[in-house]
């Protein structure tokens, strides 16, 4: 297969710029990520007085020591709790990610009780909702380590109560499709939150703190009149010896966790993998693609050849400013296994760029741009994504457009028309797609480039992309000529000091809604990640999906229920 060859100059200027830019938005990311995790430590002499572990603890004894995790949608909710951006904690108040516990590739949410008590956050209904989507449409079991208040009353809002009942409706289709539910309950689990054990096949219960109920004392009283304990009305005793909610009960956080790794061992999970699954990567935990730089286990390891490219260097080539051209052959060329891709039609459409690769052994199609998308370059991605439907093959985007193409010559050639045919080809592709956003995503281009709206298998972005139907500077004017088309027709004179501040306003409000940050807190991809570690990222992911396409699975018709 041919070797891409790089023409970038790490010691140019412009490469250096990009890369004290990048480093910065990094830095940025990775502060914002540990203030939360600050927040939630915080909280550790209130745990310890209560013998509990934190909840990133918890995490740490549930997962396989060494194996990947990939922790999700970091910047939920951000500036969304609070406006002020230097106060704001992101996150959602809970954890979610793709990990290992006792070799089983499963999906973990974590309420963080180490922020308010775990009470609900700013997206966390839309974060947890999108775990569970994730967990379904890839196979995955789900694990929950609950504490939480549940909803702050004081910032009550009907939406969330209603729409938040849908995580509910997941667990019981979860459980139905033949995947496990398995519930831990390290604290409070009350009210609307009682359900998630209820609705879960497997509860482990913390005796003396964990606690389940409808109403507790205090509504109960107001609104019964009767007098009882917590422990009366839902003690972890209580409930694994009389009610029957809790399956195991464990003396504390450390027995419940490791009660939890052996229920998942027991289900002898993998049973219906291939000793060399299709991924190319093995079973479990085997052969998954280390998020922190290694390829373990690999069946073809010895085979597999990393990039010929440091990766590093990718902090040079992605730019901040996306009115320069870049050659996204550069970032092929330091994600793909030996630089090596094969592309298809280089000199038809040559703004739209196509051809095959591998990741780590697993053998992909990958769409990205030079440009926007024309006439030609719509058809050629269109031929090219059913030639990889044909073949089994997954998708990767790799987004950098300013759109599709404009134009009276394009009009005339149909670009409606062949840039719908490129959407519709890719909305039912029967394949795996995965989306980066490297750098521009405007217009329909995101659209037609697997953009979330099309609900891609994951969807990640790089610190320096940027989202907008269209550019500030594009939709200023565009509202500025239409301002002053109005204004004539009504006879008024067209006031150059109005025209220039409507200008200013449009620019401001679309360059607020634009960036990485932004698109991340509303849940637009599934996480900011550092482009050095886009690589690792795609083999995990890609690894994910392709197991989850053999997998076996045995539905019921209804959620497990208990006695």
């Amino acid at each position: 297969m041919p070797v891409l060859e790089s023409r970038i100059v790490p010691q140019s200027e412009a490469f250096q710029q990009n890369r004290a830019a990048l480093l910065a938005q990094i830095a940025n990311l990775r502060q914002l990520e540990q203030r939360t995790r600050d927040k939630s430590f915080e909280s550790k002499p209130r745990f310890e007085k209560r013998s509990q572990l934190l909840p990133r603890e918890r995490l740490g004894c549930l997962l396989d020591p060494g194996a990947p995790f990939l922790e999700l949608s970091t910047l939920a909710g951000y500036c969304m709790d609070k406006p002020n951006p230097a106060t704001s904690i992101a996150g959602g108040g809970v954890v979610t990610g793709i990990g290992y516990v006792s070799g089983v590739r499963v999906m973990v949410a974590v309420d963080d009780a180490g922020i308010d008590a775990g009470a609900i956050q700013a997206m966390s209904v839309e974060k947890f909702q999108r775990a569970q989507a994730i967990a379904l449409q890839q196979k995955l079991p789900f694990i929950h380590l609950v504490e939480s208040a549940g909803a702050n009353l004081l910032n009550y809002k009907v939406e969330t109560f209603v729409l938040g009942g849908s995580g509910f409706y997941w667990l019981a289709r979860h459980s139905a499709a033949g995947l496990p539910v398995l519930t831990v309950v390290h604290g409070s689990s009350t009210a609307g939150g009682a359900y998630m054990p209820g609705l879960s096949d497997y509860v482990v219960m913390v005796r003396k703190n964990a606690k389940a109920f409808l109403a507790g004392p205090p509504l109960l009283l107001a609104a019964t009149g009767e007098v009882a304990t917590e422990e009366e009305l839902g003690g972890a005793e209580m409930h694994a010896s009389t009610s029957g909610l809790a399956e195991y009960l464990a003396e504390d956080d450390f027995d419940a966790l490791r009660i939890a790794r052996d229920i998942m061992a027991a289900l002898d999970w993998d049973r219906d993998l291939p000793a060399s699954s299709a991924t190319g990567l093995g079973a479990g935990a085997v052969g998954a693609a280390n998020i922190a730089g290694n390829i373990a286990g690999n069946s073809n390891a010895g085979t597999i050849a990393a990039p010929r490219y440091d990766a590093e260097q990718l902090l040079g080539i992605a730019s901040l400013e996306h009115k320069k051209p870049l050659d996204m052959r550069e970032v092929i060329a330091r994600i793909v296994d030996d630089s090596n891709f094969l592309e298809f039609k280089p000199d038809f459409g040559p703004a739209t760029l196509t051809g095959h690769a591998s990741i780590c052994g697993i053998k992909i199609g990958i769409l990205s741009n030079n440009g926007p998308l024309d006439p030609n370059g719509a058809n050629k991605a269109t031929h090219f994504i059913q030639l990889c439907c044909q073949a089994d093959v997954p998708l990767l985007y790799l987004q950098n457009t300013t759109g599709y193409m404009v134009g009276k010559d394009s009009e005339a050639a149909g670009m409606i028309k062949h840039g719908s045919k490129m959407i519709a080809t890719m909305s039912n592709a029967t394949v795996p797609r995965i989306t980066i956003h490297c750098g521009a995503s405007f217009g329909a281009g995101n659209y037609g480039m697997s953009g979330r709206g099309f609900y891609p298998d994951f969807c990640f972005t790089w610190p320096n992309a940027k989202t907008a139907v269209m550019g500030p500077e594009q939709a200023a004017n565009t509202m500025a000529i239409v301002m002053e088309g109005s204004m004539r027709r009504k006879g008024l004179e067209v006031d150059p000091n109005s025209i220039d501040g409507m200008k200013r306003m449009v620019v401001e409000t679309f360059e607020s809604q634009t960036s990485a940050a932004y698109t991340s807190a509303r849940l637009l991809d599934d996480g900011v990640i550092d482009p050095r570690q886009t690589r690792q990222v795609l083999a995990l992911t890609f690894a994910t999906c392709l197991e989850a396409r053999v997998r076996k699975l045995r539905p019921v018709q209804f959620a497990v229920a208990r006695p």
